[in-house]
């Protein structure tokens, strides 16, 4: 009989082919949840049964959805899914152990602690790994400039007609030409956005779900206290320039690693609010007033908190004040 975390991997590869196959059908709100949700089985198996199970269910998943659907779509499927939720569940779980104390005493053993690989390489990867695939997404969809904007250009006409607000007021062609030209580059980075968005959040759920199965080999991190590798910023601002400055393909190239850096910091913001707001009476009512804001401003409230995640290095908002020290040693 096979070991169980292939049958896991198996078992767990074709849920997530039936939830890619279901996405296919049905209402478009009920769509976009399956397809949300769908590697959520994948991750399950990672976190809980190590990272071959992911990579195991990656193989099974593309292999139900050749069946299900079609090769490429199969291909696609194992390209921006499978692969990268076995790296992350494989990043997830690799340690190493190493001494704290004093280690200069010969005459004992040192004392040692597992060091797990860090929350915010962990979202590093993903926004790598989300800003490539976005990028291949929109390549995918369109393999010239021009059949991107016409593309846009068809989307754009048809949501405009869907719009009572507009009334008889008709766009002129300079307006539709430029729009189409923002769509086009704004669609990669929302297109980055969704990607992350749905690796955390099944990143999240596959985590929590494990842990309460007590199957989650590392301890469960402080969240609110993740810190991205030192020079992440500069990725944010390179991709934010890069977009207007390169032209054709490699400006929506940017763009897709614009979204993906821009969520991260957002992200990071309101890991800041969570820490730096640790011990106040007024707790409750900011975080309240935080999330408010992001529900009613969106794109306003996730920038100013991307903000306060990028100078973050420089203004440490959740530096704490050092512990003080023990009184000498009366004997000494």
């Amino acid at each position: 009989m096979p070991p169980p975390f292939i049958l896991i991997g198996v078992a767990a590869g074709l849920a997530s082919a039936a939830l890619f196959a279901s996405a296919t059908m049905g209402g478009l709100g009920g769509r976009l949840l399956l397809y949300f949700l769908a590697p959520l089985p994948v991750f399950l198996a990672g976190l809980g049964w190590g990272s071959a199970s992911a990579a195991i269910a990656a193989v099974a998943t593309a292999a139900g959805c050749a069946l299900l659907l079609t090769v490429k779509g199969a291909a696609v499927i194992l390209l921006t899914q499978g692969i990268p939720v076995a790296v992350l569940c494989h990043l997830a779980q690799l340690n190493r152990t190493v001494a704290i104390g004093d280690v200069g005493d010969m005459r004992r053993p040192p004392a040692t602690t597992v060091e797990w690989y860090p929350v915010g390489r962990l979202m590093a990867a993903a926004v790598w790994m989300s800003g490539a695939i976005a990028f291949f997404t929109v390549f995918l969809l369109a393999s010239s400039l021009d059949d991107l904007r016409k593309i846009m250009r068809g989307m754009l006409e048809e949501f405009l007609k869907s719009v009572p607000a507009l009334g008889d007021r008709k766009l002129t062609e300079a307006d539709l030409a430029a729009l189409t030209d923002v769509a086009v580059h704004v669609m990669p980075a929302l297109a980055a956005l969704f990607c992350l968005g749905g690796l955390l959040v099944n990143f999240y759920l596959a985590g929590r779900i494990t842990l309460a199965s007590g199957r989650l080999p590392r301890p469960w991190p402080d969240l609110a206290l993740m810190s991205y590798p030192r020079g992440f910023g500069l990725g944010l601002a390179a991709s934010l320039l890069l977009t207007w400055l390169l032209p054709g393909y490699s400006a929506l190239a940017a763009s897709s690693f614009a979204g993906a850096f821009l969520l991260a910091f957002t992200l990071l913001g309101l890991a800041i609010v969570h820490a730096a707001t640790r011990g106040t009476a007024a707790r409750p009512f900011i975080l309240a007033g935080v999330y408010l804001a992001l529900f009613i401003l969106n794109t306003w409230a996730a920038v100013a908190l991307a903000i306060i995640g990028t100078l973050e290095p420089v203004l440490p908002f959740r530096r704490r004040p050092a512990p003080p020290r023990p009184p000498p040693d009366a004997t000494s």
